[in-house]
């Protein structure tokens, strides 16, 4: 009988196509020293090869349970991780197989970071369950919804986030400012400033506050009319916040309406940018100081219209920003006594 002992034991190094082949050396003590190679044989599993830091050769003792680079020194573990990354496909819709889930959001309570029970009533090879186990999945997700939402502060956030994804889509308002809206919502949640007050007040006070500093501004006017509350709500939970949170909200500029407004009044081109010219020249020389950023908006637009020649309205330009014609003719002489001094 040939027995073979650990000394007399040949290294072998596992190839792709299952094939053993001799490969030992011995270290300066005498130590035998395997080769470690990370390739995948049906179901086998072996270690890496080479260093994933310069893809030197990787080395380890029979008594070690880790491999050690020969150029750079790199101790890498027998269990590593896998490093490539997958972009998300749902339900494996793409060439490679899906890895990871999408990203992680603060429109969401748990940000997305917790599972969920699909509504398909299939199995995994698609076959349609029987009438038990739909039972039983339905209870499953019923559990899982509650589960999921079992804190009031979940709930509280569930609620409050849908809010601002709604008024967030009536107004168009782009997915990065709905982010700022929900970190905004999360610190005063946090700090207990909803406490004694609406959730959809404060919801709509952090998508204004957001849409402020993200330079994409909309009138509390605005706001209010796609909200559940008054907006009288609206501004004083807006304060409240902005002023416990400690938020740096600059000034709202009107150059900021004048697209919007152009677009709805249906003027040309030269108008928006002659108008955009003389709201530039009235922030200037501080017409829009205390004054509501829309009213000079509309009067800088108004204003262009009478000076390119264009036939515009004050009760249509009234209409599409929500201020009253007294406003326009309140703010247009200021813009253009602002733009005298200029030019002189």
């Amino acid at each position: 009988m040939n027995e073979r002992t650990n000394q007399e034991r040949p290294d072998t190094v596992s190839r792709k196509n299952g094939t053993d082949a001799p490969s030992s050396s011995e270290t300066g003590d005498g130590q035998p020293v395997t080769d470690s190679v990370s390739e995948e044989n049906g179901d086998e599993r072996h270690s890496q090869t080479t260093c994933p830091e310069c893809h030197g050769r990787l080395r380890r003792a029979d008594d070690d349970v880790d491999a050690v680079c020969d150029d750079c020194g790199l101790v890498v573990s027998d269990a590593t991780l896998d490093t490539n990354i997958k972009l998300y496909t749902p339900n494996g819709t793409g060439d490679q197989d899906s890895r990871v889930g999408p990203a992680s959001t603060n429109l969401l309570h748990d940000k997305g970071l917790s599972t969920m029970i699909g509504w398909q009533n299939t199995d995994a090879k698609g076959n349609a369950l029987s009438g038990e186990q739909r039972q039983q999945m339905r209870r499953l997700r019923r559990w899982d919804e509650r589960f999921r939402r079992r804190s009031s502060a979940d709930r509280n956030l569930m609620h409050a986030l849908g809010e601002i994804n709604r008024m967030a889509s009536a107004l168009g308002v782009p997915d990065s400012t709905r982010e700022t809206a929900g970190v905004i919502y999360r610190r005063a949640l946090a700090d207990g400033l909803v406490t004694g007050r609406a959730v959809e007040s404060v919801a709509t006070a952090a998508l204004y506050a957001a849409s402020r500093m993200d330079g994409v501004p909309r009138s509390t006017d605005e706001v209010s009319a796609v909200s559940r509350v008054e907006q009288i709500r609206v501004e004083r939970a807006y304060r409240h916040v902005s002023r416990e949170l400690g938020l740096e909200i600059p000034p709202t500029d009107p150059r900021s309406f004048i697209g919007r407004i152009a677009s709805d009044v249906e003027c040309t081109d030269a108008t928006e940018r002659e108008a955009r010219r003389l709201a530039g020249i009235a922030v200037e020389n501080g017409v829009h100081s205390g004054k509501h950023p829309v009213g000079i908006a509309a009067g800088a637009l108004y204003a262009a219209a009478k000076q390119c020649d264009e036939s515009l309205r004050q009760a249509d330009i009234a209409h599409a920003t929500d201020v009253s014609e007294m406003t326009i003719r309140n703010r247009y002489p200021e813009i253009l006594a602002a733009t005298d001094t200029e030019d002189e």
